[in-house]
């Protein structure tokens, strides 16, 4: 990889790991997480809608057969993801959603070995087993001393797991469009449900502090519509495997931001589970896999944060 593309990479992840906290920091200053949801989205979709019309900008716009395929994936990848990581962080820690997001290709190889007939030897399912662990163990990390699992959790996973269908099921669309292009459809497709929460949305935003608004503008701004420019451009200066490695560092950032803007910390068995399961999904995909999944040169990422 070269240098621009890794300072692009790293620029990149550090912008999506510290999304969680931005998260957390506007839940916390009066936001609610439904409009949340809708101000992050609104200002994405006007971002990619001036990227679109900017003049000398080739920007097509989908093709018929392709609209419903959008809509589904739009709602699986974004609706359901952000719905889950915005409501999960209610109960839990920004560093712990991150650590559990960060487990998302344990999902991922699961989908491929039975979509894509992906096949994964021996080692490969003994890396998925200790990847299982690590993300028990971040569960009951959540249960403050106790065996309970904070209801935050479960929500978080669900995000995991769509996430982990968006990134199979949208690998053939690359063929036909380039990543910004499918980023502002996606975005757009699932802006329009989010309007469900556009009742009471400006008293929200007046009631809450000045750090929830600022938050809730950089989320718009930077991890869902500046972040995927800097991505696709990182990718244009090198290959989406070596790139795509940088990624695993983004549970570590999260827990960093967090720490250094909110002074939280998951707890001790939490992180031990999130370097169990990091560590296990580094194993599978260095080791395990017998066929590997052939990523087009600009597939984009496991999830759209």
């Amino acid at each position: 990889m070269n240098t621009k593309a890794l300072i692009l990479a790293l620029f990149t992840v550090t912008i999506w790991g510290s999304s969680f906290a931005a998260i957390s920091a506007s839940l916390q200053g009066g936001y609610s997480a439904g409009h949340l949801i809708l101000v992050r989205f609104l200002i994405a979709s006007i971002i990619f809608l001036v990227i679109a019309l900017w003049p000398g900008v080739k920007f097509k716009l989908p093709q018929k057969e392709d609209i419903l395929k959008i809509v589904i994936l739009g709602f699986i990848g974004i609706n359901i993801y952000h719905l889950c990581v915005t409501f999960g962080q209610l109960s839990i820690s920004a560093g712990t959603a991150g650590m559990l997001i960060g487990s998302a290709p344990i999902f991922t190889t699961i989908i491929a070995i039975i979509v894509l007939k992906e096949r994964l030897g021996r080692i490969g399912w003994f890396g998925l087993a200790f990847g299982f662990v690590g993300i028990l163990l971040i569960a009951l990390g959540t249960g403050g001393g106790s065996l309970d699992i904070s209801p935050g959790v479960l929500l978080v996973l669900i995000a995991a797991f769509s996430t982990a269908i968006f990134f199979v099921c949208q690998k053939p669309l690359f063929k036909k469009y380039s990543a910004i292009e499918l980023t502002a459809y996606f975005t757009w497709a699932g802006t329009i449900p989010f309007l469900f929460f556009a009742p009471g949305l400006l008293e929200g935003i007046q009631h809450a502090t000045l750090e929830a608004n600022l938050s809730a503008v950089y989320i718009g701004i930077f991890p869902t519509a500046v972040a995927y420019l800097t991505w696709a451009m990182a990718l244009s200066y090198s290959e989406a495997s070596s790139v795509s490695n940088t990624l695993y560092l983004e549970p570590v950032v999260a827990i960093v931001v967090t720490w250094i803007w909110l002074q939280e910390l998951p707890s001790p068995l939490s992180i031990v589970g999130g370097f169990v399961a990091i560590t296990s999904v580094i194993f599978v995909n260095m080791y395990g896999k017998k066929h590997r999944l052939k990523l087009s040169q600009q597939a984009p990422v496991t999830t759209y944060r």
